[in-house]
């Protein structure tokens, strides 16, 4: 028991490390695209399809790889996965033309498909009581936003920011070697080689599934597209300075990450379907209130015209983005726990799909929040959309959950006559 419990712990911590360090090079264009915007003179559009690059690819392949997963292993796969991206990593410093970080980020993009290798790695060395709490511990790995945002910025301003893909490359070759030589496979956590590919998919004609790929595309899609784009965000908007702006947007990057484990043990203890209904309301309030724009008006009094302005302050601002960060770890964690309950036996294939839609929000966002400024003019017109994505998940959660089940109270509510 002793063995098997050292093995858990190991395979976890390991496979955690992995994906922080495979989550922060998937986030990379996220400052160092700052100063390669300034210097290809790129549009907001343009820059939004540079940070997004990337997600493409982690995204796409979040599903085949989940798939692999169940038939191969999460050790052979996993590592095998951060050393296929490696060298892309390190040839974005040799890029020149606006194409070729586009072609060297969707390389790099294969990092972001570590999720559903990891996730269902994870799950399996622990039983069903405590899946919650390990994939929220291996989903913290997210907080790898986080690390991109405090120590790109600082390489940027010392070396340039050429250094930087170099750096992060050598460190994904040190994690992977790691990450071989300190986990382990267990031939039962495979699915039976006589299960093909097309009955894996045969889960995804279930409706849930697709329920939980529109929750995870704002809990998930959502933090990633803000991920990439808060930074310049509080460079625009409040004129602060990289290395600033970079620890500002952390504020939000680092507790979506962490507080992912504190999720997935509220997940274990009250249930997947309660911690995600508080967490689309809690975001469904915060986005509100962060799509108001900086507004100016003038209303007539006996004095004459007065002028008024509305508008947030960065601590205000960075409060509330906080508070989203928070919410967005709960609602990960709880996503995947409805997996691990409803799909025990085919996570890979399930969290691949529900990955990758997720992703593909992650991917979508950005562009589109680069296209409605660029229509706009309006810089919260970015919250403005998630806003009306977080209304969509509330409003089919009500109608499938919600009117048969007491959020307050845990018990049935009588059937609506």
């Amino acid at each position: 028991m002793a063995s098997q419990r050292r093995k858990q712990f190991s395979v976890l911590v390991m496979s955690t490390t992995a994906f922080t360090m495979c989550f922060a090079a998937w986030m990379l264009f996220a400052v160092i695209g700052i100063p390669i915007k300034a210097q290809l003179g790129l549009n907001e559009t343009q820059f939004g399809l540079l940070a997004a690059t990337p997600v493409l690819t982690g995204a796409l392949v979040r599903l085949p790889l989940g798939m692999l997963t169940d038939k191969l292993g999460g050790r052979l796969v996993f590592f095998a996965l951060m050393v296929a991206t490696v060298v892309p990593i390190w040839l974005i410093s040799q890029a020149t033309a606006y194409w070729h970080f586009l072609l060297a980020g969707l390389f790099v993009g294969l990092a972001g498909g570590s999720f559903s290798v990891g996730i269902a790695y994870c799950a399996r060395w622990f039983e069903r009581k405590n899946q919650g709490f390990a994939m929220g511990v291996f989903g913290a790995g997210n907080s790898g936003a986080a690390v991109t945002k405090l120590v790109a910025p600082v390489l940027v301003v010392a070396f340039g920011w050429e250094f930087v893909p170099k750096a992060f490359a050598l460190a994904m070759l040190a994690v992977a070697i790691a990450f071989w030589l300190f986990t382990y496979e267990d031939p039962e956590h495979r699915v039976s080689s006589s299960v093909k590919f097309a009955d894996q998919l045969r889960v995804l004609k279930n409706p849930r599934v697709w329920k939980y790929c529109q929750y995870y595309s704002i809990v998930f899609g959502g933090y990633v597209a803000l991920a990439l784009w808060m930074t310049k965000y509080y460079v625009t908007e409040f004129g602060l300075g990289l290395e600033t702006a970079a620890l500002l947007a952390a504020c939000f990057s680092l507790p979506g990450g962490v507080l992912r484990a504190v999720g997935g043990w509220f997940s274990d203890r009250f249930g997947a379907h309660k911690v995600t209904w508080w967490v689309m309301w809690v975001s469904w309030v915060c986005l509100f209130l962060l799509s108001y724009p900086h507004t100016e008006f003038t209303v007539m009094t006996v004095a004459g015209p007065k002028t008024f302005a509305i508008h947030h302050n960065v601590w205000f601002f960075t409060a509330l983005m906080f508070t989203v960060g928070v919410a967005w770890a709960f609602g990960k964690a709880s996503v995947f726990k409805y997996i691990s309950d409803e799909f025990p036996h085919e996570i890979g294939a399930v969290s691949g799909i529900v990955g990758l839609v997720g992703g593909l929000g992650g991917f979508l966002l950005p562009i589109m929040f680069g296209a409605l400024l660029d229509l706009t003019g309006v810089r919260s017109s970015a919250f403005m959309l998630l806003y009306g994505v977080t209304w969509v998940s509330l409003i089919w959660m009500y109608w499938t959950e919600v009117r048969r089940t007491d959020v307050m109270h845990g018990g049935a509510a009588a059937t609506a006559k």
